[in-house]
């Protein structure tokens, strides 16, 4: 909503979300838009009717996401997170980095 104040959005959305959705539209009016529309442009992963339903399936997500390998988790968060300002290739050679400091954990034997 910057637009609306007379700024340009300054948090690094205009660099983040190009790459995620088409957003010039969104940028360029401060379009307001539900659930729905933001679902399918792929800027939540899910929708639920009511907010007790929303907060049920966030707590069954947590609890997958809490059950994995904390080094996997965090060297998949880190990936995702290069990858937004990276090329491909560094972003393969930077996983590799990580998968190699994984492999020195208990992490990998566990799971």
């Amino acid at each position: 909503q910057e637009i609306d104040l007379g700024l340009a959005a300054d948090l690094g959305t205009l660099q983040r979300l190009p790459r995620v959705c088409e957003v010039r539209e969104l940028a360029y009016t401060a379009r307001r838009f539900d659930a729905r529309e933001a679902y399918e442009r792929g800027l939540v992963s899910a929708i639920e009717p009511t907010a007790e339903a929303m907060r049920d399936g966030a707590l069954k997500l947590a609890s997958v996401i809490a059950s994995k390998s904390p080094v996997a988790v965090c060297g998949t968060k880190a990936a995702l997170n290069y990858s937004r300002d990276h090329s491909v290739e560094d972003g393969l050679v930077m996983q590799r980095i990580w998968n190699m400091a994984a492999l020195q954990s208990e992490d990998v034997g566990i799971a």
